[in-house]
């Protein structure tokens, strides 16, 4: 897309804004929560582009004008700056354009959907259970810092204060759109406290990252699901480990099975496990639309085999490793507290530099 191609798309979409602005206005929206978010972050995202579209055009018409300058100006000193102030605007108007082209990209179509997280060790038993227990926390609190809303749907511990497994959904703006990079299996590589010997352990951990569906995406007939409900097991308390409160719910087609068992309530695990039910049908839909295009895309989470790995977090050097965007920090304990954003800013500029390389 050339620089004319670009400020005419940018043309035609202001119709939309003033759509969204008086859709907006309209006192009735806000009684329809979803469709509220939705117009709401379409709205903004197209504040933003034309907001960048006239930084743009200011930054391309002072080159203009500073090289009209330059043609005729013969003070060495005059010339001198009117050189680095083209470089400089020069410099900003690349940045812009590399915005615009990337504001115009088809979006993703999970971006503004809320999500469902699911924590699990793979290999390494006690030590893998450990440090998804430590990449849970990490997450509670990147969410806590974004002022995202966590709500945690099922849990289980294992006996060194790991987590056995644990899914939680994550409300806010801009959630799916982070988040989604944490998918895969993670690789951990550090001296266990129950170490010896001082040898250095790996272990791996998946992370699934799932759009929240509504009930009314997923073509779920009543017949396909079949609920069983048994007695929770594990440290409950009053009530949770004494009655039928535990459910799972299979979806007979597919034979993806949920259980829930967080609650005292049967009615709140049956509400849970077809959340993340839900979850999972639409994952399952848009990957196998993703096989049709790609029959060779891979799975989210893979095995969780040692040999398959997004990330390496290095404690013994400090250093955690992205391996499908090449990015490196050194800052693991920064990172562990909840600043995820070390990471993600810059594998998020590799994604996008990618994106843009693609439209070249």
């Amino acid at each position: 897309m050339v620089p004319s191609d670009i400020a005419s798309y940018v043309e035609s979409l202001r119709p939309r804004f003033q759509e969204l602005e008086t859709a907006l206005a309209d006192p009735g929206i806000y009684a329809r929560a979803a469709e509220c978010k939705r117009l709401s972050q379409e709205h903004r995202k197209l504040g933003k582009l034309f907001a960048d579209f006239a930084d743009w055009n200011n930054a391309l018409k002072q080159i203009a004008e500073n090289r009209e300058l330059l043609s005729s100006e013969e003070d060495a000193e005059f010339r001198e700056l009117l050189s680095s102030d083209i470089a400089e605007q020069e410099s900003r108007a690349e940045q812009l354009e590399n915005a615009l082209r990337l504001a115009l990209l088809p979006p993703d179509p999970n971006d503004a959907r809320n999500i469902i997280v699911e924590i699990k060790p793979a290999a390494g038993g006690d030590e893998a259970a450990l440090f998804a227990g430590e990449l849970w926390r990490l997450y509670a609190r990147y969410a806590e810092k974004r002022g995202w809303k966590l709500e945690i749907l099922d849990q289980s511990s294992s006996d060194l204060g790991g987590l056995k497994g644990i899914s939680c959904s994550f409300i806010g703006d801009d959630v799916y759109s982070l988040m989604k990079y944490e998918s895969g299996v993670h690789r951990v590589q550090r001296v266990p406290e129950t170490e010896a010997g001082g040898r250095v352990h790996t272990s791996t951990v998946t992370v699934s990252v799932m759009p929240e569906a509504e009930a009314v995406e997923i073509d779920v007939k009543p017949e396909e699901l079949r609920f069983d409900v048994f007695r929770s097991s594990g440290p409950g308390g009053q009530c949770v480990n004494t009655t039928d409160s535990a459910v799972r719910v299979t979806h007979l087609p597919t034979g993806i099975a949920v259980a829930s068992q967080q609650e005292k309530s049967q009615h709140r695990n049956k509400e849970i496990a077809l959340r993340i039910l839900f979850a999972r049908l639409l994952e399952h839909k848009q990957q196998e639309e993703a096989a049709r295009q790609a029959a060779d895309k891979r799975s989210q989470v893979g095995t969780g085999d040692r040999s398959e790995r997004i990330r390496t977090y290095n404690f013994p050097q400090n250093r955690v490793t992205d391996h499908r965007y090449g990015v490196t920090i050194y800052d693991l304990p920064a990172l562990m507290e909840g600043n995820l954003d070390l990471l993600l800013e810059p594998i998020i500029t590799v994604a996008c530099e990618r994106r843009l390389e693609a439209l070249r």
